[in-house]
């Protein structure tokens, strides 16, 4: 007897733990790390919970590999920077860019430190090794980089989803900068010769610019 279409829909073809994890970043990048259940992935794969268990022990397995898979992309152009300061740089901004683009991140590298933040921090220390650091100096180098690197940008993907997605980001900041100017400018001088920078300024190039700070600092210590 002749069979028609796809049994209950499911996959013909071979299902990897590279397609669960891409699966499932696609499902924290739209709907949150609340979404993502293994019922909600089978559905998502056309699969069963049973194939997924297969490749992946549990979701903390797949919060981490997700994450690793994340860091991986975000730190691969770094690695075409032949000078300590631009792979730095490189690093940087890649796991900002990545942690704009997959808030969930920065709430998952507190719970494996292990894993994609050892990632971050090798990579962050071998060049501050390269830039010719002090053995002595080393170890507070990378961690005020990598502290830097992840509050910023944690931060960032917070305000963006939290306050941002409400109101528009230049209309927040119209906001910020109008209670900042209410206040007295004698009493408020920075603040208020610093407003027009904060209604107008560029994230990305504020946390670069942070960077650069730090890394002036480090190639101080030299």
């Amino acid at each position: 007897m002749a069979t028609t279409g796809h049994r209950n829909a499911r996959r013909t073809d071979a299902l990897s733990k590279q397609r669960i994890v891409e699966a499932a970043i696609e499902i924290l990048d739209r709907d949150g790390e609340d979404a993502l259940t293994f019922r909600a992935l089978a559905a998502h794969l056309a699969t069963g919970s049973g194939a997924i268990y297969w490749h992946v022990a549990n979701k903390n397995d797949l919060l981490t590999a997700a994450t690793d898979r994340v860091f991986f992309h975000a730190m691969a152009d770094a690695a075409h920077q032949t000078r300590p300061r631009e792979s730095i740089r490189a690093i940087a901004l890649g796991v900002f860019d990545a942690i704009d683009a997959h808030p969930w991140v920065g709430a998952q590298l507190p719970r494996e430190p292990w894993s994609a933040l050892l990632q971050l921090f090798e990579r962050i220390g071998g060049q501050v090794q390269a830039l010719g650091v002090f053995e002595a100096a080393q170890f507070n180098c990378a961690s005020a980089l990598v502290n830097y690197i992840l509050g910023v940008a944690q931060q960032n993907a917070a305000s963006a989803r939290l306050l941002l997605h409400e109101t528009g980001r230049t209309a927040f900041l119209e906001a910020v900068t109008a209670r900042w100017t209410q206040h007295d400018r004698a009493a408020y001088p920075f603040v208020h010769q610093v407003a027009t920078q904060l209604r107008e300024h560029d994230d990305r190039e504020q946390f670069l610019a942070g960077i650069d700070i730090f890394l002036a600092g480090v190639e101080s210590a030299c």
